[in-house]
């Protein structure tokens, strides 16, 4: 390959998002394999997934987990290099806890619906308008948003979180409605709700997964607090990401409609491959909706690239990272109980 080449390469990558580098010749298959391993090892690198990637992703992590579980490997690793196989705003986490080290991502176009719909100058109007409210954002954001935060929760810990909170105070709640609403009403909280949403956890129907459980009657459904509130209305069980797991692993049902990315489902089938599991249906019958096309965007094919060339890499202002730090510390300061 030549320099030129490979200069082209890194030239295209704002547009790109990821290295194309067309006359290198990548791996296939146990080799592809071989050779993340090898470079890992090379680099002193820790690769982090997140449980929607891809599963031959998901089998070579060296920490596979949701939002919180990554939060705290990227803070306490001790590797020189992380390749973080997750969306934008997770691996941006993980250098503002890691300013020292090198962040890697497969693909900065893997995104997300519910960081692209927040913007910090939103928080700071909406800090005018309700200059007395706290601001609790959930973790699904950019770092421009973290940093007008007063805290920022995930999934697995934003009940406890919003519990801890001043009550004196009311709470603006960015950027997802739906977790939202849910824990204004599992808190009794006085919450200032952000419009967002996710497009995977805004698909599912109502209408068929309920025709689903009436087909399925030894069936439970769980659903994570994302979806809307008529899916939630019928859920079993409504946890986040590692709490789905857990539940199916250790519950007694044999069979689970599951509500959330299927992605979690390689996992699920590991912990309990004698159960039976259902992805939720969704409105569109012709789409695989409840598939986040931009978790899919990472391959094992960009993570070798982006592991021997270590780009495209993680970037930070560091005025705007210390701001984004204050918020994440205090939120795993408050997480210490959850696991």
């Amino acid at each position: 390959m030549s320099t030129q080449t490979l200069d082209k390469a890194k030239a295209n990558l704002p547009v790109r998002g990821f290295l194309k580098i067309d006359d290198l010749i990548i791996p296939k298959g146990e080799d592809l394999v071989k050779a993340i391993l090898d470079l890992k090892k090379e680099k002193n690198a820790v690769i982090l997934a997140h449980y929607y990637q891809p599963a031959e992703i998901q089998d070579i992590a060296d920490y596979l987990g949701d939002s919180l579980q990554l939060a705290r490997a990227a803070k306490d690793t001790d590797a020189d290099m992380i390749a973080f196989c997750g969306v934008h705003f997770m691996a941006e986490a993980a250098k503002i806890l890691n300013p020292n080290k090198k962040v890697v991502l497969p693909d900065t176009q893997a995104g997300c619906s519910l960081a692209d719909g927040c913007s910090g100058e939103g928080l700071r109007k909406m800090r005018e308008q309700y200059p007395n409210a706290l601001i609790a954002t959930y973790i699904n954001c950019n770092a421009e948003t973290k940093a007008e935060s007063d805290i920022i929760v995930t999934s697995s810990n934003a009940e406890t979180i919003i519990n801890a909170l001043p009550e004196d105070r009311p709470i603006i709640f960015a950027p997802d409605k739906n977790l939202g609403r849910y824990l204004a009403k599992k808190t009794g909280r006085d919450m200032i709700l952000w419009d967002g949403s996710c497009i995977v956890h805004e698909a599912f129907s109502m209408e068929r997964i309920a025709k689903q459980l009436a087909e399925n009657p030894d069936a439970k459904l769980i659903a994570h607090p994302e979806s809307e509130t008529p899916v939630l209305d019928l859920a079993h069980f409504i946890g986040s990401t590692s709490a789905l797991l857990n539940y199916v692993e250790k519950d007694d049902a044999q069979k689970f409609i599951v509500a959330t990315e299927e992605g979690i489902l390689h996992e699920m089938k590991k912990r309990a491959p004698q159960k039976e599991l259902l992805p939720a249906l969704v409105f569109d019958e012709s789409c695989n909706c409840s598939e986040c096309f931009y978790m899919k965007r990472n391959t094992l094919e960009k993570l070798y690239l982006c592991m021997k060339y270590e780009l495209p890499e993680i970037l930070m202002d560091e005025e705007l990272r210390l701001k984004a730090l204050e918020p994440i510390e205090k939120m795993l300061e408050l997480s210490t109980t959850i696991k």
